[in-house]
């Protein structure tokens, strides 16, 4: 029996990097909206916006948890996969 590069795994590992990239960009989105600080002629037009602002905010949030799970979930494919690698190895040799 031949095995090679197991797809399963690397589909794991591209989720956990697809995860962390959604994390830092969520993230980087966070820190800029904290740390802008806007002139006076804008906070009128801001403060029409701010509730946007504030779903923008959580959608972010949400970006951050969804980039956490994916990250997770990659590990437990990529886990998988290795041990039924291994499992393969050890019945087969």
């Amino acid at each position: 029996m031949e095995v090679s590069g197991s797809s399963a795994f690397y589909s794991g590992l591209s989720s956990i990097q697809s995860g962390q990239n959604r994390v830092d960009a969520a993230a980087g989105k966070i820190a800029s909206a904290a740390t802008s600080q806007p002139s006076d002629a804008l906070n009128d037009r801001l403060r029409a916006a701010e509730g946007n602002q504030q779903s923008n905010s959580a959608s972010n949030m949400v970006e951050m948890a969804q980039g956490k799970f994916q990250v997770e979930l990659g590990a437990k494919v990529a886990k998988a996969s290795n041990e039924m690698l291994g499992t393969l190895i050890d019945t087969y040799a």
